[in-house]
């Protein structure tokens, strides 16, 4: 991915992290698809991991597929990721969130990256 699709699509993820309502998820692949770059997941998390420490970003409502809370139990993170979670009343069991009773699903994913970044300048493949 060139450098400036790769900037791109950091601008594009932050938005859309920051619009994650309260107590709703989304998984790494399903950002990945939303920003254009399905199959993508593991990007998203490389980008989400380079977060300052003090973001106000709401890095913990992204899980891993099928709801796995990816970050290790005894990593700070991880402590609180599940933290935060159980704080927006999302029940985390066994390191598991139901993303049947928490996944959020905006109306068109394209609307909201639309208004930070039109489609047309993001260029796959290069």
């Amino acid at each position: 991915m060139a450098a400036e699709n790769k900037s791109q699509l950091r601008i594009v993820l932050y938005v859309l992290l920051s619009h994650i309502p309260y107590g709703r998820l989304v998984t790494y692949g399903q950002l990945a698809h939303m920003v254009g770059y399905p199959g993508a997941a593991r990007a998203v998390a490389r980008v989400l991991s380079l977060l300052p420490e003090d973001t106000q970003l709401p890095w913990h409502r992204v899980v891993a597929a099928g709801g796995r809370i990816s970050l290790s139990s005894t990593s700070r993170a991880g402590q609180e990721q599940r933290q935060r979670l159980q704080e927006e009343g999302v029940l985390v069991v066994k390191d598991r969130v139901k993303l049947i009773n928490y996944q959020w699903q905006p109306t068109t994913a394209s609307q909201e990256i639309e208004c930070v970044l039109p489609m047309k300048t993001v260029h796959h493949g290069q």
